[in-house]
């Protein structure tokens, strides 16, 4: 269950950073995948894959299937906008602009959230909140950098730009309708249905429109990105999403597009031996501030009155 003030516990800023990893890992996998394979056959592979690895932990958790239209219909509602569009729209987005670009515009699905949350009542539109989200995407835009063609930005990249903020919309609709339609279903099993929903959905649509059967085979190191995105940044993942969903609420859970950009600089700073520059530092330190400002705690502590002794 949420706080009341919307604050978040130790535990699931710790569960934050993870996915944080998880997810941003996403982005270099979709532009290995891209290479070889078309936007909608590379999200029917992901959602597919990544069914097929939770399914064997249902039957481990003893956790049963819906049961009935009427038991299948809210997780058909969240795979749609929880995979299906912003999948889709994201990595079609990716064809046009670059990954780095794509992340950055992925950190505005928490300002999505505050405003579909508060427009449906489910939340309220606290200040602090708005301008925290407000000085995180800035942060995110120190720290990623803006750079693309200025030239091409109601070309082709405008329309990258349009698909991947569509994208993290739909992500903040559907983290409304999981608050409303699934607060009692378990982590594991609404990750894995609502994913077994969303494969449903791709076959139709992939099939239609790329006829993944006539394409040709793809290399390893596509089918490695494939089987990423599909173990760690999928499966693995949702547990981790709805989980954090579960005891912390929606708004929360988007902040972890804030922090996607700061785990890649690190990673590539831990693990790719790359340099962090000024920039990097100075944008890192902005979101971290967002980030406080959002959860309240540090106002919080300004604002009590003094003891007298």
């Amino acid at each position: 269950m949420t706080t009341a003030d919307n604050r978040i516990d130790a535990r699931d800023w710790s569960l934050l950073g993870v996915l944080s990893v998880l997810w941003g890992g996403s982005f270099f996998f979709n532009g290995v995948v891209l290479r070889e394979l078309p936007p909608l056959t590379l999200v029917l592979l992901r959602v597919a894959l990544a069914s097929i690895i939770l399914l064997p932990l249902l039957w481990v958790y003893r956790i049963d299937f819906p049961k009935g239209i009427s038991g299948w219909k809210p997780f058909f509602a969240i795979g749609l906008f929880n995979n299906v569009l912003p999948f889709s729209l994201i990595v079609a987005g990716q064809t046009t602009i670059p990954s780095g670009l794509a992340s950055i515009l992925n950190a505005t699905t928490p300002l999505f959230t505050v405003v579909v949350m508060a427009a449906a009542g489910e939340e309220k539109l606290q200040a602090r909140r708005v301008a925290g989200v407000v000085v995180g995407l800035i942060g995110v835009v120190i720290l990623r950098g803006w750079n693309f063609d200025g030239d091409g930005v109601w070309s082709g990249q405008g329309i990258g730009i349009l698909l991947c903020l569509a994208g993290a919309f739909s992500y903040g609709l559907s983290a409304l309708l999981a608050r409303r339609l699934l607060s009692n279903s378990p982590p594991l099993g609404t990750a894995t249905f609502q994913l077994l929903a969303s494969s449903v959905m791709m076959v139709i649509v992939a099939g239609f429109v790329d006829r993944p059967w006539q394409l040709p085979m793809p290399g390893l190191a596509t089918w490695g990105a494939v089987i990423g995105l599909a173990v760690l940044s999928t499966a693995l993942a949702y547990i981790v999403f709805f989980q954090i969903l579960r005891r912390s609420g929606a708004t929360n859970v988007m902040l972890v597009t804030l922090l996607i950009p700061v785990t890649a600089i690190v990673l590539g700073y831990l693990v790719l031996g790359e340099q962090i520059s000024l920039r990097e530092i100075a944008g890192a330190l902005v979101i971290g501030s967002a980030l406080l400002l959002i959860d309240g705690r540090v106002l919080g502590w300004f604002r009590r009155p003094a003891v007298v002794r």
